[in-house]
């Protein structure tokens, strides 16, 4: 499976398809340079479209599918449209950077997530019997 990110599809329409495709994996996008910042600005409205928020003009689609590092997704947004994003994967209730792990094929992050969430949500189930 794999869905084409597009500069006329709204942001809140990119981040649903990507979780749909990937559920325990969150993409969230900030104007360039404040992704690493303290006050972390998301991009202006998920309502509005890529394209619109873009900082850069005549932007390619970008596919994404399960093989692709969570490298390479980000900087083909940041190269495509001028754009930063930040991937994040499920842990239990708690959203984790994936830095460290950026390396890693977004069916990996994924699989990675769901296996933690299913352990914690055990635990928690053992605790409470």
């Amino acid at each position: 499976m794999s869905f084409k990110i597009k500069s006329s599809n709204k942001i809140l329409n990119i981040q649903d398809s990507f979780t749909e495709l990937f559920p325990y994996l969150k993409l969230d996008f900030f104007k360039k340079g404040n992704k690493d910042s303290d006050t972390k600005q998301p991009i202006l409205s998920k309502d509005k479209t890529l394209g619109e928020c873009c900082l850069i003009t005549n932007n390619p689609d970008i596919e994404v599918l399960p093989e692709l590092t969570v490298s390479e997704l980000e900087q083909k947004i940041t190269e495509y449209y001028g754009l930063e994003v930040q991937i994040s994967r499920k842990s239990g209730n708690v959203w984790l950077l994936t830095s460290f792990t950026d390396s890693w094929t977004l069916e990996e992050q994924n699989h990675q997530g769901e296996i933690i969430t299913h352990q914690m949500n055990e635990r928690k189930s053992k605790k409470a019997s």
